[in-house]
Order: C-alpha cells, then structure tokens, then sequence
C-alpha cells in the first residue's frame, strides 16, 4: 500500500514537472514568435492606455459602436502620429538628395576660399586654413581626401535609411494593433487584473494599476509631447526661415529636447547660419521663433504637464531616448523613456521603506 502511495506522488511530480516543461517551452515560444513585433506591441499598449479616455468619449459618441469608435480612434492617431513620422522619413530622403547634390556641386568645382577667421583659431588655425586652401578650387584635391572616408559615410547613410524604414514599419504596425487593444480593451485590462491579483492581492493589484497608468501618462504626455511638439515648431520655424535641411533639423531638435540647452543649440545654430549669409532679417525672426515658440513649451507648457503626472529624473528619461532610439530604432525614442520610468518607479516602490 505505501509503495503505491509513494509511485502515485512520484507520477504525481513528475506530471506536474513535465507540466512546467511545456509550459515554459511554450512560454519561450511564444515569446519567439512575438520577439520581432514587442517594441510595436509595447507602443501600442502604451497608446491604448493613453488615448483611452478620448476613445471611450468617441465610443458614446457613436452609441456604443465599439469598431466605428475605435476605427476612429485609429485614424486620429494615425494623422497625429503616423503621417508625422512618414513626413520625415520622406523629409529625410529629400535633404539626402540635397546633400547628395550639393557634395557633388563642391566636389566638381573644390571648395571656396578658407575664411580668414580660421588662421586665428589658437594652435590649430593655421593648420587647418592650409588644409582648406589645399582643396580650394581643386576638385581632385578634393576628391582624393573624401575617398578616404566614403565607406564610413556610405554606411552611415545606408544605416539612417534603415531606422527611419524601420521606424515608419514599426508605428504603422503598432498604430494597426492599436486598433484591436481599442476594440476589445476591457476584457484585456480585466485579465491584467486578474492576473495581477493572482500575484499580488487585491489592494496592490490596483495599486500597481494606478501606479503603472500615472507613469505612462506623465511620460507621453510630460516629456515625448514636449519633444513632438518642440520638434514640430522648430522644423515649421525652419521652413518658413528657408533653412536647408528643415525636416532633418526638426527631428534634431526632438531628439535634442531631452537636453535642458537642446533645442537652443539647433534653432540658435540656424540663426547663427542664416545671419552669415546675410539674411539678417530671417535671422533675427529664426531667433525669436526659437525663443519665443520652441523653448517657451520645454520651460513652460513641459512643467506644468509633468506636474500634473510624476515627475522623473533627468537621467531616466536622457538614457530612455537614447537606449531606447538604439535598442528599437525610432520607435524607441517613444518605447524607452516610457519602459524605463516604468522599471524606476517600480524599483522604487520595491525599495521604499
């Protein structure tokens, strides 16, 4: 009698390890599958939760219709964000093109003359105006010292057109599954739920929820609204000012807004351009542009909406948009500020005494 009674805990046990196997196997199967499509899944997540109060509104608007309201929701987000994103990618190409042109224009005829300012520079002036003289007017001269670093920049180009396709495919695809989590949000919030109640008990479960909707909230809407909206004014400031390479100094300025003296450094840089070349006039607008519109959002509109949700520290979010931007390309600069402040503030529950 014992010895079936040990050989039925024994089968027992090994039912429920062989049970663990599979499931972990299919776990990591799963997990396989999905790996290509978590940065575009994680945003979509983030812009379901983030836009639903504007979605339930639209849902009552059209008398509970669930697939008109999220349909809806979809097309909205699509021209916020995803007609943005394709603008620049193709922006991008154009002052590419540009560039292309213009390197071929200075590499038929050399450079122009050296400007007599950089003979003054302490210790490397002289060198550098001898250098610059040697290829001025002389496109062979020219032509043998870009040879020496063609593959670097052929690389760097090929790879800049790989993260802006990437990231055009990977807002696109998190916009379309954004569409689902709209239409069937609640039962996928209730199963979060339950699962979290599972792990952590009632009370904390809602805490967490909370927790977890207050951090994304800020972020999207304290730190990367700011970071669209100043990049946005800065590339419309840059267009009408006439500035090469508006839509490629507008993306620069997004990325930049995470710096406290970012922003100044790209519209500042322009207007410092246009004054050389003696548009005074647009200098002095691109100047007060700059001033008065992009910088006025980061120091005055930025605090107040963060205010509002939790405020982080400087460096979460400079190392979200960075390691986020290499880690899952242009997506990233959305996903990893929002995952990272995510992982800070729960560690910083876990840790609080």
């Amino acid at each position: 009698m014992t010895d079936h009674r040990e050989l039925d805990v024994v089968t027992s046990r090994a039912d429920r390890i062989l049970a663990i196997v599979a499931l972990a196997l299919l776990g990591i199967g799963c997990v396989f599958v999905l790996w290509p499509f978590l940065s575009a899944l994680a945003w979509a997540a983030i812009l379901a939760s983030t836009c639903w109060a504007p979605m339930l509104r639209l849902d009552k608007a059209f008398g509970g219709r669930r697939a008109m309201a999220a349909a809806a929701m979809t097309g909205l987000i699509t021209l916020v964000l995803l007609v943005p994103v394709v603008a620049v990618a193709l922006g991008l190409a154009d002052n590419l093109n540009e560039l292309g042109q213009a390197v071929s224009r200075i590499v038929a005829n050399g450079l122009p003359d050296a400007p007599d300012w950089l003979k003054d520079l302490p210790l490397i002036g002289q060198a550098m105006f001898a250098y610059w003289q040697k290829m001025a007017h002389n496109g062979k001269v020219l032509m043998a010292e870009l040879n020496k670093v063609s593959e670097p920049l052929q690389s760097m180009a090929l790879t800049a057109g790989r993260v802006a396709g990437r990231g055009v495919v990977d807002v696109a695809l998190s916009v379309f599954l954004a569409f689902f989590l709209f239409l069937h949000g609640e039962a996928l919030a209730s199963r979060v739920r339950v699962a979290l109640v599972r792990l952590a008990g009632h009370a904390r479960a809602d805490y967490l929820l909370d927790l977890t909707k207050g951090t994304v909230h800020g972020v999207i809407y304290g730190i990367l609204g700011t970071a669209l909206a100043q990049g946005l004014l800065a590339a419309i400031g840059f267009l009408i000012a006439g500035v090469p390479g508006a839509m490629l100094l507008g993306v620069a300025t997004f990325f930049a807004s995470v710096l406290p003296i970012g922003p100044p450094l790209i519209w500042g840089g322009a207007a410092i351009w246009l004054f050389q070349q003696q548009e005074v006039g647009w200098a002095i607008f691109m100047a007060a542009w700059g001033f008065f519109l992009v910088s006025t959002v980061d120091n005055v509109i930025k605090p107040f909406i963060i205010s509002r949700g939790s405020s982080l520290p400087f460096a979460v979010v400079f190392m979200g948009v960075l390691g986020g931007v290499l880690a899952f390309g242009v997506i990233g600069a959305f996903l990893g500020p929002t995952l990272l402040a995510l992982g800070y503030r729960f560690i910083g529950e876990w840790t609080a005494e």
